[in-house]
């Protein structure tokens, strides 16, 4: 017995992974003795100088796996005027922002300057400090080729490139800013790309700009889901806004993400959820970056309980304590189910992901259920003659719609002689529960 229990591997400590002790005194600081796989195996690896690929979701605590090592091997030097020495990419703002609070956290005891480069900032500040320079300059790529273009900027002293989210950045059209980037950067340095996915576009970028890389993979990204538990309801086109509404009531909501697929549907949802009574806001890429931050930052404080969103401005957005993710649209991706649902059941908490199917949805479930390797629970909720009116059809407006006549075709009413209004609502009532999108928006 006491054999079996030696032979037992040890919990690794962050201790055992060569960081400084100002490194370790942050750390403590924060509450954490025990990396991430991530960080057990990225850290050491990033210490050799080596290039890594390192295939992981978000969640798993891979900006820590570079923050932590980059902080100690950047400490001690000094950049000079507009030429940072190291580079971190970062496919959305949100993203590039929690980034810099990391560095923030965990470099608090060094004297390492930074710069944040992000369109809806002022580009005037941020020159500044770059003329100051920086040693760590976090950036979208975007914001990042408009400086260079100004000449604003100067690239050849990079000493690291992190590439962040590398899937996403594809996603969003940013590999060919991304190759025209690679391209301005000292070929000595070192390159650390990071993505939960390894389509074919960025096998091809890791050959063309990685030397040699070492490939680290963590457990597989389903895993995520193992705290969170999973359910689906079915509903209809017409009566999503009342189904999720009775789940929020059903459930003890501390606070959660509201997923929609298209933007119109992020401020509509949100602005019905206000309406009736819940603490609601929209974020999503076509609001002002002033407004995203300010959201975020309200739904951390918990002065915001629902965050309706969009999938590219919740992409990598850590917070913490999130009871619930509801998917208001089923994803076409089961990547995106991942990551949606990742939002909560973090650090080893449990979490409540909540989807919304209608019957056009089905063909998706088992795409994620494969995705996952889990079952998702099917689950009835309540009864429909008891739900309040859907915001497609006020209750005015539906004691005004008149009865159709037993022979009456769908679409016209009784008498020949129709108003408006009466053909209106009699063409509504021929969609039934199937009203489409643009009727509730």
């Amino acid at each position: 017995m006491e054999t079996e229990e030696k032979s037992k591997k040890l919990p690794m400590k962050f201790e055992d992974l060569g960081l400084s002790d100002k490194i370790l005194e942050a750390i403590k600081a924060c509450g954490y003795d025990t990396p991430t796989p991530i960080q057990e195996k990225a850290i050491p690896i990033i210490f050799m100088a080596r290039d890594v690929v390192g295939l992981a979701q978000t969640g798993t605590g891979k900006t820590a796996g570079f923050t932590l090592p980059m902080i100690d091997i950047l400490d001690g030097g000094r950049a000079k005027a507009r030429m940072p020495r190291s580079l971190i990419l970062s496919p959305t703002r949100e993203l590039a922002a929690q980034i810099a609070e990391n560095f923030d956290t965990y470099g608090k005891n060094s004297k390492l300057t930074k710069a944040l480069l992000i369109g809806g900032s002022s580009m005037e500040k941020q020159i500044r400090k770059l003329e100051r320079g920086v040693d760590v300059l976090i950036a979208t790529p975007g914001r990042l080729m408009d400086l260079f273009e100004r000449g604003k900027i100067l690239l050849n002293d990079i000493k690291i490139l992190v590439i962040d989210e590398a899937d996403r950045m594809l996603d969003m059209g940013f590999i060919p800013d991304i190759e025209k980037i690679c391209a301005l950067l000292p070929t000595t340095r070192q390159t650390l790309l990071f993505s939960a996915t390894m389509p074919a576009e960025i096998k091809h970028l890791t050959k063309k700009f990685l030397s040699n890389p070492k490939e680290i993979v963590v457990t597989p990204p389903a895993s995520t889901a193992d705290t969170v538990e999973q359910f689906y309801v079915k509903t209809t086109p017409r009566s999503k806004d009342t189904t999720l509404e009775a789940i929020i009531k059903q459930e003890k909501v501390k606070n959660a993400f509201i997923f929609c697929n298209r933007k119109r549907d992020v401020d509509a949802l949100s602005k019905w959820l206000k309406k009736r009574g819940h603490c609601a806001q929209a974020m999503h890429g076509d609001l002002a970056q002033s407004k995203r931050m300010e959201t975020l930052e309200q739904f951390k404080k918990g002065e915001i309980t629902l965050l309706v969103c969009s999938d590219v401005a919740a992409r990598g957005i850590d917070v913490d304590n999130v009871s619930h993710v509801f998917n208001y649209d089923v994803p076409f991706n089961p990547d995106d189910y991942v990551h949606r649902i990742g939002r909560t059941g973090r650090a080893g908490l449990k979490g409540r992901a909540w989807m919304l199917i209608t019957k056009y949805d089905d063909k998706y479930l088992a795409a994620m259920e494969q995705r996952t390797g889990q079952s998702i629970s099917y689950t009835e909720l309540f009864s429909e003659k008891s739900s309040p009116k859907p915001r497609s059809v006020s209750a005015k407006n539906s004691e005004r719609i008149p009865k159709r006549k037993q022979n009456q075709k769908p679409g016209r009413c009784s008498s020949g002689n129709c108003s408006k209004k009466e053909l209106d609502a009699a063409s509504v009532i021929g969609f039934g529960d199937e009203t489409p999108a643009f009727f509730n928006h």
